[in-house]
Parts: structure tokens; C-alpha cells; sequence
């Protein structure tokens, strides 16, 4: 599959060649769509080398030599480009995601000590391969201060609902232990109503607050950046833990065309049936259910999904007298590191929407990057 690189270094030589040599050509123009949907762009005619030479064109045949290698090494750096007409004209659902997807990676010192870095690689997915999970962003929540925070945050993550939806992103709505209530609903229908798709490895059987559940794997990740032990209330009085929700915030419009679950099967079923390998993921707790639930980053990536954390649409459960002693926004950055070294990238709503990034009015720290 052409990376973006390569993809707008073909697109630039298919320029030089239609300007240059046939200005009427239809340059863009799109021939087709392949199997997994991705544009192809119709090259024009080209003429011989021998024939080039005779036009005393070899000026551009250097050039275009030079860009044909500097692109097949993938070393070729572009932004997000507007689709062209002739494009835009074929699907609305080509205008594909071009993400930064923010990552982390150690680097080996020699004589001293391994160094983090912060890799940062533009990721291009077609929406209609592509799921957006809103892990439990329910009407209510135990303690009060993480019900406030939902509550800020489900108009911005709605606006991101809304975008991608238009752009053909398969929408999935995942309140954990609430579904019933949406029972009569055709997005919850339509998750049970998926043929049953075996997954590439068993999912998890161990359940934990209403759903089975993916516990850290020592392995692969060690203990969170945060102690949340005691689950996590920042409230100077500490809350009852009696869980008061029913469904999903209603600020967060569930669409007739969406998919609503809390079961992992049947969310790999819907995935199934629609080829969608790439799964973008936000809402709340990213220590806790963000992570561990059926649907989540655990179990996503252990199914050989790409996953994209929006990460300034979440939050979590992190007291800030425990350690490391940070304020609750510093606990949810640590958390929010700590997944994209050892699970997954991470994206921004601004990154979907356009604007500025999310950031709660209590966090009076400088705006999120």
C-alpha cells in the first residue's frame, strides 16, 4: 500500500510529466479504488526515454529520476493535501485521515543510560476501514469529580463524534454495563446482529466490572506511572463507591447508523464484517477501562489492530496524594506516556476537528501540544 510519501511523490511526478509535456491531461484524475480502499492515482502516458531526448527534454527525466528514488526510500515528508476536484467527485469517504501519531521509543546509549524519545510519524487510514470507540462515558460516575470532568468533556468528544461520522468512520459506542438500556435502539441491534468472526487469538475470559477484562501483561508493560490503588477519587471528601450510572452521557448523540456494545466479541464481529483494522479510541478511564475493557487497547492491539488514543479526549482515576505526587492533569499525561511507549500512538482532537486540543478548565498549565 503506498505510504504518503510515496503516494505525493508519484502525484508530483505525474505533474511534471502532464504540465510538461501534455497540459490538457487530466493529471489527478482517479482510475479507481483498490481493495481496501485506497485511491489510485491514473498516471498519464508516458513517453520513452529515446523520445525525451529527442523533445531536448532530459532535464526533466533527471528530475524526475531524482524524485522516483527519494521517494521509494520513503524518505518523502508531506502535510495533509486538499483532495482535487476530479477526487472529491468519486466518494466524500476518500478524503483520507492524515494523522501525527505521536509515539515513544528508547534509545540505546552507549556507556550510559537508554533515552526516550518522542517519534512523531504521519499515519494516512481510510475512514471506511476505521472505527472511533467511546469507552464509558456514562451519565454518571461514583465520584464526583470524575462525573464533572465527563461532563466537560462530552460536548468537545462529540464534535469529534460528529466529524468523523460524516466522513464514514464507523461509530462505536461502548457504556459498559449500560446496553440494556439502549436494547431497542438500531445501533445496539446491529451489534448483535453481526456474523460471528473468530478472533486471531482468544479473547479474554476474566471479568471485572460488568465485562470481561485484559489485565496488564508484566511482559509487555510494566506497573502504571501512577498509583491508583485507591481508585482514584481526587475529592478533598472522599466519595462512596456505589456505581450511579444507567447509559452514556446523552451529550453524545448515538446516530441510527452506529454500533453499540460493551462485548468484545461482538465488537470484533462488527469489525470483522466490515474489514476495519484501524481502531481510534477515546473516553474515559484511560488508567482503567480505556486500557483493560474487551473493546479497549489491551485487547485491541492482542487482536493485531493499529490504535490511535485521542489523548486529550480522556481522563483518569488518579488521586493526586498518591504517588508520584502530581496534580491529577501531570498523573494523566504520565498515564497517557506510558501508552504511547508501550501499547499504542496518540493523536489529537485537533488533529480531526481543527481548533485548539481539549484541555479542562482546572488544568491552568500551559495548552496541550
Amino acid at each position: 500500500r503506498p505510504t504518503p510519501g510515496l503516494l505525493s511523490g508519484l502525484q508530483l511526478v505525474q505533474k511534471l510529466i502532464a504540465e510538461q509535456l501534455r497540459p490538457n491531461a487530466n493529471a489527478e484524475a482517479i482510475d479507481g479504488v483498490d481493495e481496501a480502499g485506497s485511491a489510485r492515482i491514473g498516471l498519464v502516458t508516458e513517453p520513452t526515454f529515446e523520445e525525451l531526448v529527442a523533445m531536448k527534454r532530459l532535464p526533466l527525466v533527471l528530475l524526475t529520476l531524482a524524485v522516483t528514488a527519494l521517494v521509494a526510500g520513503d524518505r518523502w515528508s508531506v502535510p495533509s493535501r486538499t483532495l482535487t476536484a476530479a477526487e472529491d467527485a468519486v466518494s466524500p469517504n476518500l478524503k483520507r485521515l492524515v494523522l501525527p501519531a505521536k509515539s515513544r521509543v528508547v534509545v540505546p546509549v552507549t556507556g550510559g543510560k537508554p533515552r526516550e524519545e518522542v517519534v512523531q510519524t504521519l499515519v494516512e487510514w481510510n475512514p471506511q476501514q476505521t472505527a472511533l470507540v467511546i469507552c464509558d462515558m456514562w451519565d454518571d460516575h461514583w465520584c464526583k469529580g470524575a462525573a464533572k470532568r465527563v461532563e466537560e468533556l462530552a460536548g468537545p468528544m462529540n464534535k469529534v463524534v460528529q466529524e468523523l461520522r460524516k466522513r464514514g468512520v464507523l461509530i462505536v459506542h461502548a457504556p459498559s454495563s449500560t446496553v440494556d438500556f439502549y436494547k431497542e435502539t438500531p445501533a445496539r441491534k446491529r451489534a448483535q446482529a453481526a456474523k460471528f468472526a473468530k478472533t486471531p487469538v482468544p479473547l479474554s475470559t476474566v471479568e471485572r466490572w460488568g465485562t470481561m477484562w485484559c489485565y496488564p501483561d508484566p511482559k509487555r508493560e510494566p506497573e502504571m506511572p501512577i498509583d491508583d490503588t485507591d481508585m482514584g477519587c481526587d475529592c478533598a471528601t472522599k466519595c462512596e463507591i456505589v456505581p450511579p450510572w444507567t447509559r452514556q452521557i446523552k451529550t453524545i448523540e448515538v446516530a441510527d447508523e452506529d454500533v453499540l456494545t460493551d462485548n468484545g466479541q461482538e465488537f470484533f464481529n462488527v469489525l470483522a464484517e466490515r474489514n476495519i483494522d484501524r481502531v481510534i479510541i477515546m473516553g474515559v478511564h484511560l488508567n482503567m477501562c480505556v486500557l483493560g475493557r474487551p473493546f479497549a487497547i489491551r485487547q485491541l492491539v492482542a487482536q493485531g489492530k493499529q490504535v490511535l488514543l485521542v489523548r486529550d479526549m480522556t481522563d483518569t482515576m488518579y488521586n493526586s496524594q498518591m504517588k508520584p505526587f502530581v496534580n491529577h492533569f501531570e498523573g494523566t499525561d504520565l498515564v497517557v506516556a506510558h501508552v504511547e511507549k508501550y501499547w499504542c500512538p496518540t493523536i489529537l482532537s485537533s488533529d480531526l476537528v481543527g481548533g485548539k486540543p481539549f484541555q479542562f478548565r482546572e488544568d491552568k498549565r500551559a495548552a496541550k501540544k
